[in-house]
C-alpha cells in the first residue's frame, strides 16, 4: 500500500520481508521506491492463523529485547496476507490488508523536464488505475499541455547515520549553501544527471535565483562538512529523536546495499519435552522463580497457594533451569555490549541435546529423526549420522541497523533500531520447512585435535587476527571495558565450520542442489559445554529440497563418497599455492586462512558466519610448515585423499 491510497504496489515473499527488505528498508519498485512502515501501521484484523508458534524463539527474542532495554513480546506474527487476495484486489484494497509502505524518498524528478520537487506538492500525481497491475503504479508530472504525462522518478539521494536514522536529502538548503533563497520561499529546483563512471555527477539548480551546485560537494569526508547535522529521523515510525542525534549525516544513494541490515534470530521446532516446558516456565515467570536455588526454597514456595503450579514440576528441573537462565544473564551482564552471542548459544543448546541424544524423539509433523549406521571408514571421523526427515525453522526480525551490519563478533559497531513507536508485543516472523543431515564428529578425536591446535602457530595466527579484527572495528561509542577475545568461537569451531563448507559445496556440485538453498548450524559449544555437531539442511520457502533428496544422501554408499570427494577437493585448490599459503599475519585482520571462493566460500545466505573462521589446513595436509604434520590435521588417515 502507498500512503493514503491503499493500493497494492507490489508483492514480496515472507523471507524477503525478513532478510532483504523488512521494516525500515527501502524497496525498489519499477517506477519509484517505498519504505516499509513500522509495526504500529501493520494490521492483522480479520485474519486468521498469522501467529507462528515457537516458544523457544519467542523466549530468545525476549532475551534479546531485554538486553537492549526493550519491552517483552507475546507473539511471533507472519506478514498480513489474505488467501485469494490476488483474485479480488479491490476487496484487498478496501480491507487494507497487506504490509504498509510509503513512498521514499519523497522528492521526485520529472524525466522530461528534470523538475525536482517534493511529493506533497501539486507537481506530481499518483497513478494506478488498474489494481490488477500493481507494477504499473507510478507518479507523473503535469508539465505537458498535450500528450502523455511524463514519468516522475524518485530523487535517489538520502541521508543516513550510524545511529540508524534516515532522512531526505536537503536539496533546497544544499543548493543555497545553507541559506534561504533570496527570490522565493519555496523555489522550484531542477536536477540534471550528467552521467559518468567515477561518481555521481548531478547538478542541482534553483530556477528562482539561478544558483547551481553539484552533488559531489556532499560526497566523501570533505562533503560531510557541507551537510547539516542529523535530525534523528525514523521515517518508518514517523518520529524524530527527542534529544536529536550527535552522529554525522552521510550521503547515500537510495537502494544502496548498506542502507538496511536485519537483526534476526532463528530456531528449529523441536519435539515437546519436559526440559523445554520447564525452561519456558522459568523464562515467563523469571522475576518470581529466580530465587529458587535449592530444594528448601522450592518446598517453601510450592506450599503457598500462589506457587501451587510448581508441584507439577520436578524440583531438580526447576533449579537447573533457574541456574541455566542465570548463567545466560550473567554472561550477558559481563559483556553488555555483546548480548547476541549468549542468545544464539542458548538457542543451539536444546537443539544439540535432541540431535545428540542416544534415544531419538518420537516424530512429529515438524520434526523427525532417523538414525543411519556409521560404517567404516566413516566411523573414524563420525560417531553419529542422522537423517532429519522433517524440520521447521522459525525466524524472527527483532530490529535493524544502517551503514554497519550487526556482527556477532563486533555488535557494538551498529546501533539497533526499533520496529515500533510504542511498546511492542509482537515481532515479524516467518517459517520454512525442509530436511537435513546431522553429523557428529567423534569427541575423542576432536578433543585430542583441539588440545594440539591450541599450541600451534597456525591457530595462534588466527587468534591474533581475531584480536586485530576486534580492535579495528571497535566503535568509539564504547566506554566500557573492551575484551579483544570476546566472541572467539573456539578452535573446534574452525574445524567443524570448514568441514561443513566442504560438504555443502560437494553436495551442491555432485547432487544438483543449489548451495544457496542449503544452510548450516554449527554446534561447537564452549569449554564448559563442548559439542561436535554439524547440521546441513534446506532453508528455502519453495519446494526444492523438501522431498527427500537431501536426506537420501546420508545413506550408504552415497555419504562416504561425498565425504571422500570433499576431503579430496580440500587438499587442492585452483588458487594454490596462494590459497594454501594464506594465513592472517600482521597487519591483516581477515578471519580465514587457506580458504577462498574456489575451495571453501559459499553464499552469504548459507554460511552462519559470513565465510569467516575457515582453514583447509586444519582438515587435510597442505604441504606447508604449519599444517602438513599428520598430528595436526583432524581427518583420520583412512579418509584422507
Amino acid at each position: 500500500m502507498s500512503g493514503g491510497y491503499f493500493r497494492k504496489v507490489g508483492s514480496a515473499r515472507p523471507s524477503h520481508l525478513m532478510f532483504t527488505a523488512g521494516v525500515g528498508a527501502l524497496i525498489d519498485l519499477p517506477n519509484f521506491s517505498v519504505l516499509v512502515k513500522g509495526l504500529d501501521s501493520w494490521s492483522h484484523t480479520g485474519l486468521a492463523d498469522y501467529v507462528i508458534d515457537e516458544p523457544r524463539l519467542r523466549a530468545a527474542v525476549n532475551r534479546s529485547l531485554q538486553l537492549y532495554g526493550e519491552n517483552q513480546i507475546t507473539e511471533l506474527r507472519s506478514a498480513p496476507w489474505l488467501e485469494g487476495s490476488d483474485n479480488d484486489p479491490k476487496g484487498l484494497a478496501a480491507q487494507g490488508i497487506g504490509v504498509p509502505v510509503s513512498p521514499f524518498p519523497q522528492w521526485m524528478r520529472c524525466t522530461a523536464c528534470n523538475e525536482l520537487a517534493a511529493i506533497d506538492t501539486e507537481a506530481f500525481t499518483f497513478v494506478n488505475n488498474n489494481p490488477r497491475t500493481p507494477h504499473e503504479a507510478k507518479f507523473v508530472h503535469d508539465c505537458r499541455a498535450k500528450g502523455k504525462k511524463p514519468l516522475a522518478v524518485a530523487a535517489r539521494f538520502t541521508l543516513v547515520c550510524t545511529a540508524g536514522h534516515l532522512d531526505e536529502f536537503p536539496y533546497t538548503p544544499f543548493v543555497h549553501h545553507g541559506a534561504p533563497c533570496t527570490h522565493a520561499p519555496r523555489p522550484r529546483l531542477r536536477m540534471k544527471d550528467h552521467g559518468g563512471n567515477q561518481a555521481a555527477n548531478v547538478t542541482l539548480e534553483c530556477l528562482a535565483c539561478g544558483t547551481q551546485r553539484n552533488i559531489r560537494d556532499a560526497m566523501g569526508e570533505r562533503g560531510r562538512q557541507n551537510l547539516p547535522a542529523c535530525r534523528g529521523r525514523h521515517p518508518h515510525l514517523g518520529t524524530f529523536e527527542r534529544e536529536g542525534c550527535d552522529q554525522e549525516a552521510t550521503l547515500m544513494v537510495a537502494g544502496a546495499s548498506n542502507q538496511w541490515f536485519p537483526i534476526t534470530l532463528s530456531a528449529l521446532a523441536l519435539p515437546p519435552g519436559t526440559t523445554e516446558r520447564v525452561a519456558e516456565l522459568v523464562e515467563e515467570r523469571w522475576p518470581e522463580l529466580k530465587m529458587i536455588t535449592s530444594t528448601a526454597v522450592y518446598d517453601v514456595l510450592a506450599a503457598t497457594p500462589a506457587y501451587g503450579y510448581l508441584k507439577d514440576y520436578d524440583p531438580a528441573e526447576i533449579i537447573g533451569a533457574v541456574e541455566a537462565r542465570q548463567r545466560v544473564l550473567d554472561r550477558a551482564g559481563a559483556a553488555p555490549e555483546q548480548p547476541a552471542a549468549a542468545v544464539a548459544a542458548d538457542l543451539l543448546g536444546p537443539e544439540w541435546a535432541v540431535f545428540a541424544a542416544p534415544q531419538l524423539p518420537a516424530p512429529t509433523d515438524d520434526f523427525a529423526l532417523a538414525p543411519v549406521p556409521v560404517t567404516s571408514p566413516l566411523g573414524g571421523l563420525f560417531s553419529d549420522l542422522r537423517q532429519v526427515e522433517r524440520l521447521r525453522e522459525a525466524r524472527a526480525l527483532t530490529g535493524f541497523t544502517r551503514l554497519d551490519a550487526p556482527d556477532p563478533e563486533s555488535p557494538e559497531i551498529a546501533t539497533p533500531v526499533r520496529l515500533t513507536r510504542a511498546a511492542q508485543h509482537w515481532v515479524p516472523a516467518s517459517e520454512v520447512r525442509g530436511e537435513g543431515i546431522f553429523l557428529r564428529v567423534r569427541e575423542d578425536l576432536m578433543a585430542n585435535w583441539e588440545e594440539r591446535m591450541r599450541k600451534s602457530a597456525a591457530m595462534d595466527a588466527h587468534r591474533e587476527a581475531y584480536k586485530r579484527f576486534r580492535r579495528n572495528r571497535k566503535s568509539d561509542r564504547i566506554t566500557s571495558d573492551f575484551d579483544e577475545m570476546y566472541g572467539w568461537p573456539g578452535e573446534r569451531y574452525l574445524a567443524l565450520h570448514t568441514l561443513s563448507h566442504l560438504l555443502i559445496r560437494t553436495i551442491a556440485l555432485e547432487c544438483g542442489y543449489n548451495s544457496a538453498s542449503l544452510a548450516e548450524r554449527i554446534y561447537a559449544g564452549d569449554t564448559d559445554d563442548p559439542r561436535t555437531g554439524i547440521l546441513i539442511y534446506t532453508a528455502v520457502p519453495d519446494s526444492e529440497g523438501t522431498l527427500g533428496g537431501l536426506v537420501s544422501l546420508a545413506e550408504d554408499p552415497h555419504f562416504e563418497r561425498i565425504v571422500r570427494r570433499a576431503l579430496s577437493d580440500a587438499s587442492h585448490c585452483s588458487s594454490d599455492p596462494l590459497c594454501a599459503e594464506r594465513l592472517p599475519q600482521h597487519p591483516a585482520d581477515f578471519l580465514h586462512g587457506a580458504a577462498c571462493h574456489v575451495c571453501l566460500f559459499v553464499s552469504e545466505t548459507t554460511c552462519e558466519r559470513g565465510n569467516r573462521f575457515l582453514d583447509r589446513r586444519f582438515l587435510v595436509p597442505l604441504g606447508d610448515d604449519l599444517g602438513d604434520s599428520v598430528d595436526q590435521v583432524l581427518t583420520p588417515m583412512e579418509l584422507r585423499p
